[in-house]
């Protein structure tokens, strides 16, 4: 089951010629759109299904600086700075609300590893702080856990899935973008070497700028255009509850579970100790990229063969740009939920809070995040094809950091000035024969920790 997503109607019609366009309605993209339009830039924002109905709505719905990692956090404090100027700034409601977010530690390992967060997190002048049991009990009365201490970043926030893609490409609109849905891109054309525009499946647009945020369809349109993007996929799930009284206003996370409250009173709750990687073609091809990540999550991701492994093998990796492409045949991906995940985190959520024994589940949903090797994202332009960008890779960490992303790519489109150091997105890092990346940072990032199930 797909959760609901507030219905953007399309712009009736393709624009002939813009400065940008925006492949993919997701968090990222739509934020893109908006900070261009913004400053005055034309821009079309193409989605090949509807905005916000893929990964973007199916995330845990946080807005966090706790436990980020360094080089994530700068965008990740601009990020939040901009949620809470989002509804004022689009004119409409996305759900964001302060409410701090908590990460419960029980074990000394635990500990260390919140410790570790927070003393990174200290350089960056962010507000999160170590607290102790009595503390806990006061954020969090109605636990039956003896918590040793948690990580806790006040000032952070969460915000509706359901609601804050739609709404930003709304916003974008009203500035000036066009906004097209059920509008696949099939390639992208090239003069003198550089982007001269992109083929839709409704026709043309001329452009001096392409900006990829496809997500998990990434990958696929980077090997159409001869450039190697080593990116694979995991799955996340999320259920959410009826409205329920008693329960935590602040967004927590504790070994087997991580919940936030929606506007409706009920919860979304997740799992977020292991996630599920289907093996396909491509596994095997980014097999040396993705190894030291594996080694050390081999405990908390799941490899299995289902599938997506012949639906994969099945797809065209090229096409021509007048024929149908796998972005037509599959509009909205729509993964079956992965049912002990869901029954794992009801069960640990409910040891920990029993308020929660009363909550009815309403529905559940999976969602397909896309992951680099390193658990950062893709920012960056990319050399080989001038013109031609990456909004890539959030590991599960897209939705709340998609507003400062989408202002950083602006930033980097436009050639002006960016909001923070790109260094760290650089494109080039993922090649062949690049700085390897660290052991420590591998655990530092830890898809666990930083909340690859979907914790944003």
């Amino acid at each position: 089951m797909s959760p609901p997503v507030q219905k953007v109607v399309s712009n009736p019609q393709l624009p002939k010629k813009v400065d940008v366009v925006v492949i993919g309605g997701g968090i990222a993209g739509v934020s893109t759109a908006f900070f261009l339009a913004r400053r005055g830039i034309s821009v079309a924002l193409c989605e090949k299904g509807e905005i916000g109905a893929e990964q973007s709505s199916r995330n845990w719905g946080w807005c966090r600086t706790l436990s980020r990692d360094p080089r994530e956090l700068p965008l990740a404090i601009e990020s939040l700075r901009l949620w809470r100027q989002m509804n004022a700034m689009t004119g409409r409601e996305t759900g964001f609300r302060q409410c701090g977010i908590l990460s419960l530690c029980a074990t000394e390992a635990e500990m260390a590893d919140a410790r570790r967060a927070d003393d990174e997190a200290r350089l960056y002048q962010s507000d999160a702080r170590m607290i102790g049991p009595e503390a806990i009990h006061a954020l969090v009365p109605g636990t039956d856990r003896p918590w040793i201490g948690a990580h806790f970043a006040p000032s952070d926030g969460r915000a509706e899935p359901a609601l804050a893609a739609p709404a930003i490409a709304e916003g974008a609109r009203d500035a000036g973008a066009c906004i097209l849905t059920g509008c696949a891109v099939r390639g992208v054309e090239t003069k003198a070497g550089a982007v001269s525009g992109v083929v839709t499946e409704k026709g043309t647009i001329a452009c001096q700028s392409v900006v990829l945020a496809g997500g998990v369809w990434s990958r696929l349109m980077c090997h159409s255009l001869g450039l190697r993007l080593p990116q694979l996929n995991v799955q996340g799930n999320v259920m959410r509850t009826a409205p329920l009284e008693g329960g935590p206003e602040v967004s927590v996370r504790g070994r087997g579970f991580g919940l936030r409250k929606r506007l409706d009173g009920g919860y979304n709750i997740a799992y977020g100790l292991s996630n599920e990687a289907q093996i396909v073609p491509d596994s095997f091809r980014y097999l040396f990229d993705f190894l030291p990540r594996l080694m050390i999550e081999r405990k908390s991701i799941r490899l299995r063969i289902g599938k997506r492994f012949l639906q994969e093998v099945l797809d065209a990796r090229k096409w021509g740009m007048d024929e149908v492409s796998p972005f037509e045949r599959t509009r909205i991906l729509d993964p079956k939920v992965i049912q002990s995940d869901m029954d794992a985190a009801l069960r640990n959520l409910r040891a920990a809070f029993p308020v929660f024994d009363k909550a009815e589940i309403v529905e559940s949903w999976g969602g397909l995040i896309d992951a680099t090797p390193d658990a950062v994202p893709v920012i960056s332009a990319v050399d080989e094809l001038p013109g031609f960008f990456l909004s890539t890779g959030y590991s599960g960490h897209g939705f709340g950091i998609g507003p400062g992303a989408g202002r950083l790519t602006a930033d980097i489109v436009m050639g002006a000035p960016t909001v923070v150091d790109p260094a760290p997105f650089s494109f080039n890092r993922l090649r062949k024969g690049s700085k390897p990346v660290l052991k420590q940072d591998l655990r530092r990032n830890s898809l666990q920790s930083q909340g690859i199930g979907g914790a944003n």
